[in-house]
């Protein structure tokens, strides 16, 4: 048994930016917590909810670099918080429920990029599945509170078209066997995307909505590195002078438009009444099952059955109660 994936024609496009979803929605009195909100596509995220109306907490590790990187978006305020750091989540969730705030979204957006060399935290998980998943799994939970005092409320997740090939390594989670940079983080996505749709099935009668988000994929500006400008233009994300390739149909999205489809999630009245499903390009992903390869002209990011599992959802529920308990 799968989530629904139904696309609900959307008058949006691939090209559409978060400004142009946001367009006439007025978030007046809603408060919304934007993990990572502060660096390229969280910014972009925190600053047009913000210009909606919204109250906006950008929650980070580095206070300093957040509040630097926000002072000039009004309606935004940072806090602090570690993902990775289990006595940091329960800190900002307990002052954050303490307060009495109502929480109307809560997007987890934040991430470390993955690697060459396998890195953990300090409780000994891979990092980019500790960060991505089982501290926004943590946080979740301990924001329930003030999720369900919303009295409708919605969890967006930002995950990648990688979630499509990406599988849990269920015996090994922190690849002790062999580590692979790749199949970490596509490990990682696929987590958001399973984790959302346990999360729905489990509080949508509380009034909680779970979405995944997929932004495209968004280099943004340099400087970058010459190795990876030279993986970058063997994936076709740039082309021989360096030069950022903008293909929206093709999955190759500016920040504003990678940031529309998170937006979507947090906000659009379209989704009023559905959750547990993956989003892409502002409308809910088309299911397709087809094996396509991967190449550098299309990166298929469509949704498919493997990741919507509702078996494999409950089970790493299970799994992530143990790993956070």
């Amino acid at each position: 048994m799968i989530a629904d994936q139904l696309p609900l024609n959307s008058p949006f496009t691939a090209a559409s930016t978060a400004s142009d979803v946001l367009d006439g929605i007025d978030l007046a009195g809603k408060n919304v917590i934007v993990t990572g909100g502060h660096g390229r596509l969280g910014h972009e995220v925190s600053r047009t909810l913000a210009a909606a109306g919204a109250s906006v907490t950008v929650a980070a590790r580095d206070i300093e670099r957040a509040a630097e990187a926000t002072k000039d978006v009004d309606g935004v305020q940072v806090e602090q918080l570690d993902l990775t750091d289990l006595h940091s989540i329960d800190a900002f969730a307990e002052q954050w429920v303490a307060s009495g705030r109502p929480l109307h979204v809560l997007i987890n957006n934040a991430a470390v990029l993955f690697g060459p060399e396998l890195r953990l935290d300090a409780r000994g998980n891979e990092l980019s599945f500790s960060t991505a998943h089982l501290g926004h799994f943590h946080l979740t939970r301990a924001l329930l509170p003030a999720l369900t005092a919303a009295g409708g409320a919605r969890v967006v997740t930002v995950t990648s078209g990688a979630a499509r090939f990406g599988e849990i390594q269920w015996d090994d989670l922190n690849f002790a066997e062999g580590y692979n940079p790749a199949a970490a983080y596509g490990q990682s996505k696929r987590a958001n995307v399973l984790f959302s749709v346990e999360l729905d099935r489990r509080y949508a009668a509380d009034g909680i909505r779970a979405y995944a988000a997929h932004p495209g994929v968004i280099i943004g500006p340099g400087p970058h590195t010459p190795e990876r400008i030279l993986s970058y233009r063997a994936q076709g994300l740039v082309d021989d002078a360096g030069n950022t390739i903008i293909d929206p149909e093709g999955g190759k999205k500016t920040v504003e438009q990678g940031a529309a489809t998170i937006v979507f999630g947090a906000s659009s009245p379209l989704l009023n009444g559905v959750g547990g499903i993956y989003l892409k390009d502002n409308d809910v992903a088309q299911l397709d099952d087809t094996d396509y390869p991967l190449n550098a002209d299309s990166i298929p990011s469509m949704a498919n059955s493997a990741m919507l599992s509702v078996a494999d959802a409950e089970r790493l529920w299970h799994l992530s109660e143990q790993l956070t308990a």
